[in-house]
C-alpha cells in the first residue's frame, strides 16, 4: 500500500524570504516565488516561496501572522528520507550564515566581510 501524502506546516524562525531565496540558490536549488503546493486529494496550500526537491515534490514556505516563514511540505515523507532531512539542515545553515553576514554588513558598512569555508 502506498502511504497517503499530505501537506503539513512546520513553524520555523526564518523571516527573510529574500535571504532564504538566496540561500536556496547558493545550494544549487531553483526556488520560485508564490504559487501553491499540492498534496494528496488535491489539497493545496499557498506559499510565498517554493523549491522542487525531486520526484515531483516541492518544499514551500508560507508567511505566518507573526512574520515567520513556516515550512510546508509532505513532512511524513521528509521525515522518512535522510537526504531530505539533510537538505533541510543545509538550508537552515545556509540561511543562518547569510543572514548573519547581511546583518554584519549593515552594522559595519565599511568592513569587508567574507565567508570562507
Amino acid at each position: 500500500m502506498v502511504p497517503v501524502s499530505h501537506l503539513s506546516i512546520l513553524p520555523t524562525v526564518l523571516r527573510d524570504a529574500d535571504c532564504l531565496e538566496a540561500s536556496l540558490r547558493s545550494l544549487g536549488l531553483h526556488p520560485g516565488r508564490g504559487g501553491r503546493l499540492v498534496g494528496f486529494a488535491g489539497q493545496e496550500v499557498p506559499v510565498e516561496l517554493q523549491v522542487p526537491v525531486g520526484r515531483g515534490r516541492s518544499l514551500g514556505w508560507q508567511r505566518q501572522s507573526d512574520g515567520t516563514l513556516a515550512l510546508v511540505g509532505d513532512l511524513q515523507r521528509i521525515a522518512a528520507s535522510a537526504p531530505l532531512r539533510s537538505l533541510l539542515g543545509r538550508i537552515t545553515r545556509a540561511y543562518a550564515a547569510r543572514h548573519a553576514l547581511e546583518a554584519a554588513a549593515r552594522e559595519l558598512p565599511d568592513a569587508v566581510i567574507e565567508c570562507q569555508g
